[in-house]
C-alpha cells in the first residue's frame, strides 16, 4: 500500500476520470447505497408485486438467477481488469519484469492480510478464520489476470478468457461429486460447494462452502480478463464513438450469451457459473461504454464528482465501511434506530463515507494497493 500526493500528470487524471467515476459508482453500491435506497421504496411507495420486484434488485438472489445487485462485485473485478490494461504496461516499462512481478505478489498477500482483518481475523483462533473472501477473491483474480496478460496478445486473452469459463463448466458437469447421482449447480451437491467443504480450512461464509470458495476462482479470473479485453479496446486509439459501439456490440454479445446458455447453465454468483460471468460482463461493458461517452465524449462531469471521490480510494472506503467505522459514529451521534427510521442512520452513514471521501480526494490522498 502507499499514498500519493499527486497524480502522475493532469493528463493522466482527466483521461481516468470516467473509469475512477464508474469505480466510484460500484463502491457506492457496496458502502450503503443500496440500503438508502431500498428503506427510502420500501416507506415511499404503495406495496405492490412491482414493488417487491423492484426492492429485490437491491439485494442478492438466494441462488439461481441475477438481480442488479448481484452486479456489483463481478463490475469492480471487471473495472479492476480496465486499470491493469491501462497501467501495468507503463509500470513494466519503468520498474522492469522483477520490480512489477515483487509488486504483484506484495499486493495479493496485502489483500490477503486485509481481507481476513475485514472478515473478523483470527480473535476466535485459526479454524475459525475465514481464509478466503472478498478482498482474498480480488486478489487473486488481478493477480493471475496481471501475469497473463503481462505477455499474452489479445486473441490469446480471449482464448484463455473462453477456456476458463469452458474448462470449469466442464468441471461442473462432468466431475462426478460423492453422494450425489448426476452433475448439479444445486447448492451443496455441486462441485465448486463440494472441493470447499473438503479442502477449504476454517470458517466457511455459508457453512460448508462459501461464495469466494476454490474453485470459483477461475472463472473470478476470466471475469477480470474481460475487464483486461476492454482496457485494451478503450486503449486502442480509435475513434470514441467507434471505440464505444464496440464495447455495445461485445456488451450484446455476453448478454446475449449469457441469458441463451443460462438454459443449460444457470446464473449462479455463489459459485460463479460461466454464464453469470458472461451476463455481468455484459451490464459491466453498458455501464463502462455509458459512462465513457457521457463523460469523455459529452463532457458531462459535474453528476459524477461523488462517485469519483469514492472511485479514488475504494479499498480504503471498503475497509472502513466493514469494519462499521461510519456505523459507529452515526450510532453515538443519533442512537441505535430502531426499524422505522433505519433509512435514517444509512442515509447518515453513507453521507459519512462521502465525506471522508471528498476529504481524502481534496487532499489529494490516494491509497493504493
Amino acid at each position: 500500500m502507499s499514498s500519493t500526493h499527486s497524480f502522475s500528470s493532469q493528463n493522466s487524471l482527466q483521461r481516468l476520470v470516467y473509469l475512477d467515476a464508474l469505480r466510484g459508482f460500484d463502491m457506492c453500491w457496496i458502502l450503503g447505497l443500496h440500503s438508502v435506497f431500498a428503506e427510502v421504496l420500501q416507506n415511499a411507495l404503495p406495496d405492490g408485486t412491482w414493488k417487491k420486484t423492484l426492492l429485490d434488485q437491491f439485494t442478492h438472489v438466494n441462488w439461481s438467477g441475477f438481480h442488479f445487485y448481484d452486479l456489483i462485485f463481478p463490475l469492480f473485478l471487471f473495472i479492476s481488469g480496465i486499470s491493469i490494461a491501462l497501467t501495468l504496461p507503463k509500470r513494466l516499462s519503468r520498474d522492469g519484469s522483477t520490480v512489477t512481478h515483487a509488486h504483484l505478489l506484495k499486493r495479493v498477500l496485502l489483500l490477503f492480510f486485509l481481507g481476513i482483518i475485514f472478515s473478523g481475523g483470527w480473535k476466535d483462533g485459526l479454524s475459525n478464520v475465514r481464509w478466503l473472501g472478498v478482498l482474498q477473491r480480488i486478489g487473486l483474480a488481478t493477480f493471475f489476470a496481471s501475469l497473463i496478460s503481462m505477455r499474452a496478445s489479445t486473441a490469446a486473452l480471449y482464448a484463455t478468457t473462453c477456456a476458463l469459463l469452458l474448462g470449469y463448466y466442464g468441471l461442473l458437469v462432468g466431475v462426478p461429486v460423492p453422494g450425489v447421482d448426476a452433475p448439479s449447480f444445486e447448492e451443496g451437491k455441486n462441485l465448486t460447494n463440494y472441493l470447499d467443504s473438503v479442502w477449504l480450512p476454517g470458517r466457511k461464509h455459508n457453512g460448508t462452502h462459501d461464495p469466494e470458495g476454490i474453485l470459483s476462482t477461475l472463472p473470478s479470473i476470466a471475469t477480470a480478463l474481460t475487464g483486461v479485453i476492454a482496457g485494451r479496446w478503450i486503449n486502442s486509439g480509435r475513434d470514441p464513438r467507434a471505440m464505444i459501439n464496440g464495447l455495445l456490440a461485445f456488451a450484446v454479445l455476453c448478454l446475449t450469451a449469457g441469458w441463451y446458455l443460462s438454459l443449460f447453465c444457470p446464473m449462479i454468483k455463489k459459485i460463479w457459473t460461466p454464464t453469470f460471468v458472461l451476463f455481468a460482463t455484459g451490464w459491466s461493458l453498458v455501464l463502462t461504454a455509458f459512462f465513457y461517452w457521457v463523460i469523455e465524449v459529452r463532457r458531462i462531469k459535474l453528476w459524477t464528482v461523488p462517485f469519483t471521490w469514492v472511485g479514488a480510494n475504494p479499498i480504503v472506503l471498503y475497509m472502513a465501511g466493514g469494519l462499521g467505522i461510519f456505523r459507529i459514529i452515526t450510532e453515538r451521534m443519533i442512537g441505535k434506530p430502531d426499524s422505522a427510521h433505519a433509512w435514517h442512520a444509512s442515509g447518515l452513514a453513507f453521507l459519512l463515507m462521502l465525506l471522508l471521501a471528498r476529504w481524502m480526494y481534496r487532499r489529494q490522498i490516494f491509497i493504493r494497493i
